[in-house]
């Protein structure tokens, strides 16, 4: 960059915050693709530059060694502490953001990524905590990957009566409402789909031993606790 760009255009922009806000953004998006890939098992230097659609990403993670957020060691990447909390939480807010859209708002998984994206940006630590509180603290994404855990999920079974709980803590003779499932297998949220087992559906707790008894519609269903834990309501 010559000086002549910096005087006209520099200051300009910076005044506005605009090349401070699209850095922070590409920083992020670059944290988030290190972590996922990390998910993986993948940590080649390499590879992140052929995943990443930044065409400015070399110069971006030059930015981020110097701001100590992650280094490079025979082509490995390895997060410091200040990028490892940084990404975890761009993941988080992420994650959450994809159950809410999906589960609540019923979008399409494509329209959800795209809004995922963009509110991961811009959500601040309290709303993201009363997000993950809302719901649950869901274990897992829509996708089944991890929810990294928050403040909020290690303290809420003392301090905060979340508006999601599990199926299981539904009292006898108690409706709810599914407002999502995190099934260990995809097998065995087929097998709830098909016993009309979905979000948005409303059920009603009859018993709990020695097998949970539920009345979904006018259909009555016996589940092994097993399968309960994964499901998790609002009371109605």
């Amino acid at each position: 960059m010559n000086g002549e760009f910096d005087k006209k255009k520099g200051p300009h922009r910076k005044r506005w915050g605009v090349v401070e806000k699209i850095d922070e953004e590409r920083i992020d998006e670059l944290l988030e693709l290190i972590w996922t890939l990390r998910e993986k098992g993948v940590s080649d230097l390499n590879q992140l530059l052929e995943t990443t659609q930044d065409a400015e990403a070399k110069s971006i993670l030059r930015k981020m060694i110097k701001d100590d957020l992650f280094q490079i060691e025979d082509n490995r990447m390895i997060l410091k502490e200040r990028g490892e909390e940084k990404a975890r939480e761009i993941i988080r807010r992420h994650r959450l953001t994809e159950r809410l859209l999906h589960e609540i708002f019923e979008m399409s998984e494509e329209e959800v990524e795209e809004e995922a994206c963009k509110l991961e940006h811009i959500l601040s630590p309290g709303v993201t905590e009363s997000v993950c509180t809302f719901l649950g603290h869901p274990p897992t994404c829509i996708h089944g990957k991890p929810i990294p855990r928050g403040e909020c999920c290690s303290k809420f079974k003392k301090e905060m009566k979340p508006l999601v709980i599990p199926l299981e803590e539904l009292g006898l003779g108690e409706e709810g409402r599914i407002v999502f499932i995190a099934p260990k297998s995809h097998q065995r949220l087929d097998r709830l789909s098909t016993l009309g087992v979905v979000p948005g559906s409303a059920l009603r707790m009859h018993q709990k031993n020695p097998s949970y008894v539920l009345q979904i519609g006018e259909t009555t269903l016996a589940l092994d606790r097993e399968i309960v834990r994964d499901i998790y309501v609002k009371r109605v």
